[in-house]
């Protein structure tokens, strides 16, 4: 059906309550590149089997970590074809120490319908809470082909300002063939991670990388590159997914050191630079 903006703008989803443990949380490292070395010894907190260490990015995965099927676009005022849908930006503020285990209930609400022309962009907000209070704030759009042209506003662009300088620093993340594959037992079946005929309808040669898998390969380098693995010093974090990323390749992460603020870009190597990720800050907490 067509977007109806009066509808899905402001539109709260039902809650939706969960629980998680370390073992989920070690899971999450791994698919996003924590202990490749196994003959690091700091490097193994992260698959600790009491108290692994949590990323804030873990938060993009929690409520959806044990789901088995397809996810579907499918809100008050908006239903979309899955193989029309990228995922455009996403952002965690975490509010605390995120816990290797508990229980939490989220609450959505849709905030914003843009009309590209082409596509239309979502906007969504969800925050997560525990018995203790807010955890997390999430806040994330999608990108959909084809569904513009609904009369909705156009929405504004917001671009992160980078220094007229060289980067402060330079980190390079490689990926696994597989790692799509691990990446969706977090929770993302979507079968354009792992379908070579699903991605082929799509448009694409092969699966494609997760963007939220490409979002938690930086997080973890950078909490691992610049943090030294304190993983609670990051308070913020966001990104806008700028290209595609096949498993296998390998991300080069610029980082531009500004304060309370780091910036960052990720490319792609293997490409001459192709774009990954753009507009990517991270907040010291």
């Amino acid at each position: 059906m067509p977007i109806d903006p009066s509808i899905a703008v402001g539109a709260e989803l039902p809650e939706v309550s969960f629980s998680w443990t370390a073992s989920d949380v070690a899971l999450y490292n791994l698919a996003v590149g924590a202990a490749a070395d196994p003959m690091n010894e700091a490097a193994l907190d992260y698959i600790d089997d009491v108290a692994p260490k949590v990323l804030p990015s873990f938060a993009t995965v929690a409520a959806t970590f044990h789901v088995t099927e397809a996810p579907k676009v499918s809100f008050p005022g908006i239903d979309i074809d899955l193989a029309k849908v990228v995922h455009g930006s996403q952002e965690v503020v975490a509010h605390r120490r995120i816990p290797a285990s508990g229980t939490a209930t989220t609450r959505s609400r849709v905030v914003e319908v843009q009309d590209k022309g082409s596509a239309a962009v979502v906007i969504s907000e969800k925050v997560t809470s525990d018995a203790d209070g807010p955890l997390w704030t999430e806040r994330s759009s999608i990108f959909a082909k084809g569904e513009g042209g609904f009369g909705g506003e156009r929405g504004a662009s917001t671009r992160v300002s980078y220094p007229d300088r060289t980067a402060d620093h330079r980190i390079e993340i490689p990926t696994h063939a597989n790692q799509a594959l691990l990446y969706r037992l977090c929770g993302d079946r979507n079968p354009l991670h792992s379908s070579p005929a699903f991605a082929k309808a799509a448009g694409f040669p092969r699966p494609i990388l997760h963007g939220l898998c490409s979002y938690g390969l930086v997080c973890r380098a950078l909490a691992d590159e610049l943090f030294d693995g304190d993983v609670t010093r990051i308070g913020g974090y966001a990104a806008t997914f700028a290209g595609i990323v096949f498993p296998g390749e390998t991300l080069i992460v610029d980082v531009w050191d500004e304060d309370s603020q780091l910036k960052m870009t990720a490319s792609i190597l293997q490409r001459d630079g192709a774009p990954a990720l753009g507009n990517v800050v991270a907040t010291r907490a």
